[in-house]
């Protein structure tokens, strides 16, 4: 017999050998209908490979995460299945689960499938599932897998079956459909009830610029078609709100290839709201001890091989730039920390010194792909609102408590009220492989694990997932159409003092190393505001936003008075702008509708003569007439409130 420890710690006995798929039918079978794969031991398997010593199990559902990741990827194989069986002789990559579905990369020759095509190949994956058809785990021997897609002449599983050792290569099977995969899958197909083929793009095979272009097509799988639906209205309100296209609406940034592929232009409304954003964060950190600091845009590279990121980045970063000087060289710089540390070597430091709070929006370049580009959210120029806090090891815990100021400052400033912090720390089992002190890795973990429990936040502990270089922290938030994006890190790093051989001087006058805290609450400003244009659909707070209100007068008669407004808003710090078009003041409402201004304040003989405007609120319509100074006022007590300590 083997024991069997459930979620909530009850242990039960089974016999050697028993599946996820009987341990579900002995509990109840309404669960056996519901489970779609078992983590054993925190690694996902089938639910029908037997279990042959004692574990920790989790049945997982529609309702886990990676539950819906198991179906997702069977489903990949399914549309492979469902793509060969309609044009064969197709050449298959790879086919994995992604975080809103799946896809797979394709060798069509010369065949193209186009948005046309995906209702036949939705009706044949539907038509395949109906079928029940079960998946099948097979080991192989490496000589027998190439043995076997070398008859099929799939070049694409040879090459990954290279790489692979003989005695971890498996086979799964469903229908007509054989694949290299390590799993896990479903028991069979027919929980898959409704499919959506999302979309079609190209991908140079093993993200390789110099190999194959290959069809990569996208899609998504239901076990109700009642979900598939309210899924694909999801998306088409995130269409609405792609940043990219807002971006463009509301003139906030573009990309010039002249310029170059992810280097995005930033415009004056959208360099204004960015500016806006960094004197926000300036004035919060200067409250907090920071010290600003600027450094250069590149560096000789010994600065990056002496910190590990030329070893890290150079595959995705922009050649050295040789000098005319022979054997030296520069580096477009990558991260900022290394600039960073010797500032803090410039000169001796003392216990006194510490805690040093450095911060700078410091620019990095990343050679990202371009197939990998998208937007703000994946350029290859980005400025990081970084600061690097050295600090005593019994300073690391008031530090995170600072930072966490600063983070939920900004949360709220900017209206994410819905998200979950992960606390990453090392693998209890496998500890040789950190760097740094026992006694600093427990005193920086109890120490986040403090921070988060005084603090009353909402977090997860991964044990395994901190970096070699120390713990941290990462603040993933839901924006409004409940996708989870990471904004914002704090990271305790024991590695660059090391390198950098960062010392000062203790209280009992020996020399010791600082600690080393990465801090970026925004993350990157390109990124962030890619989130938060589509968290507000691109109506920003309106501290934040370029113009606050726009003044209408009904017809040209009024302009000069709009001109004593626009002077009286200025007065009291009110961005607004004069709309002097001789367009119907209907028409000049909604454009400014459009472009997503907060305050519309009409104004005309009334408002003329009574010294007033007629406020109209972004999406809300009439709020009635009021004096200038009662709206400025109004303005002033709402941006108040959210800037509120």
């Amino acid at each position: 017999m083997i024991h069997i420890t459930l979620p909530d710690g009850a242990v039960r006995q089974y016999e050697e050998g028993i599946s996820g798929l009987q341990i579900a039918q002995s509990i109840s079978e309404g669960l056996a209908r519901k489970v779609l794969a078992i983590k054993v031991n925190d690694e996902v398997w089938d639910l029908t490979r037997p279990i042959a010593k004692d574990a920790a199990i989790k049945l997982l559902t529609w309702d886990d995460q990676e539950g819906k990741a198991t179906m997702w990827h069977s489903s990949a194989h399914l549309m492979a299945e469902a793509v060969e069986a309609l044009y064969p002789g197709a050449k298959f990559g790879i086919g994995p689960d992604i975080e809103h579905g799946f896809y797979y990369d394709i060798d069509l020759g010369d065949r193209v499938i186009s948005d046309e095509d995906f209702p036949l190949i939705e009706a044949k994956m539907k038509e395949l599932a109906s079928g029940a058809h079960a998946y099948k785990r097979k080991e192989v021997s490496k000589s027998d897998a190439l043995q076997y897609f070398g008859n099929k002449g799939d070049e694409y599983k040879l090459e990954l079956i290279q790489d692979l050792e003989d005695g971890q290569i498996t086979f799964y099977e469903s229908g007509h459909f054989v694949d290299l995969c390590r799993g896990p899958h479903l028991p069979d197909t027919s929980p898959i009830k409704a499919v959506k083929i999302l979309s079609v793009a190209g991908a140079y095979w093993r993200g390789d610029e110099k190999r194959k272009m290959l069809t990569r097509l996208y899609g998504i799988t239901f076990p109700k078609q009642k979900e598939l639906d309210e899924y694909l209205v999801l998306l088409e309100e995130a269409r609405k709100r792609d940043h990219r296209k807002l971006g463009r609406e509301l003139e906030l940034f573009t990309f010039s290839q002249m310029v170059g592929s992810g280097l995005p232009l930033w415009l004056p409304k959208g360099a204004d709201l960015r500016e806006r954003l960094e004197l926000f964060l300036k004035k919060a950190q200067k409250k907090a001890g920071y010290y600003q600091v600027m450094t250069p845009h590149i560096g000789n590279v010994n600065l990056y091989k002496t910190s590990g990121h030329y070893q890290k980045y150079g595959q995705d970063s922009f050649r050295p730039i040789s000098t005319p000087q022979e054997g030296e060289e520069f580096f477009l710089k990558p991260m900022n920390c290394p600039h960073h540390c010797e500032i803090y070597k410039a000169k001796p430091r003392s216990y006194k010194d510490l805690p040093l709070r450095l911060a700078e929006f410091g620019t990095v370049y990343r050679y990202e792909q371009s197939g990998e580009l998208h937007g703000l959210t994946r350029v290859r120029g980005f400025t990081q609102d970084d600061a690097h806090i050295f600090c005593t090891p019994d300073q690391v815990k008031s530090e995170f408590v600072g930072v966490m100021d600063i983070v939920m400052k900004i949360f709220k400033a900017l209206d994410f009220k819905d998200f979950l912090i992960q606390i990453s720390l090392r693998d209890p089992n496998n500890k040789e492989k950190y760097i740094g002190s026992e006694e600093n890795w427990e005193k920086s973990e109890q120490a986040i694990r403090e921070v988060a429990l005084e603090q009353g936040l909402n977090a997860e502990i991964v044990l395994g997932e901190a970096a070699f270089y120390g713990p941290k922290m990462d603040f993933m938030v839901k924006d409004a159409l409940g996708r989870k994006w990471q904004l914002g890190t704090i990271q305790v790093d024991y590695n660059l003092p090391e390198r950098f051989e960062l010392e000062y001087v203790g209280a009992d006058n020996e020399k010791h190393r600082p600690v080393m805290i990465h801090r970026a609450p925004f993350g990157s400003m390109e990124r962030f505001v890619a989130v938060l244009i589509e968290h507000c659909a691109g109506k920003f707070p309106l501290w934040l936003v370029s113009e606050q209100a726009m003044i209408l007068p009904v017809s040209d008669k009024y302009n000069d008075y709009a001109e004593k407004v626009l002077h009286l808003l200025e007065n009291y710090d009110i961005r607004a702008a004069i709309d002097d078009r001789n367009e119907k003041v209907g028409k000049k409402i909604r454009d400014a509708e459009l472009k997503r201004i907060p305050y519309m304040l009409v104004v005309g003989e009334k408002e003329e003569n009574e010294g007033t405007v007629s406020v109209r609120r972004q999406g809300e319509g009439d709020q009635g007439s009021t004096s200038v100074e009662a709206f400025a006022q109004l303005v002033k007590d709402e941006i108040s409130r959210m800037l509120a300590d």
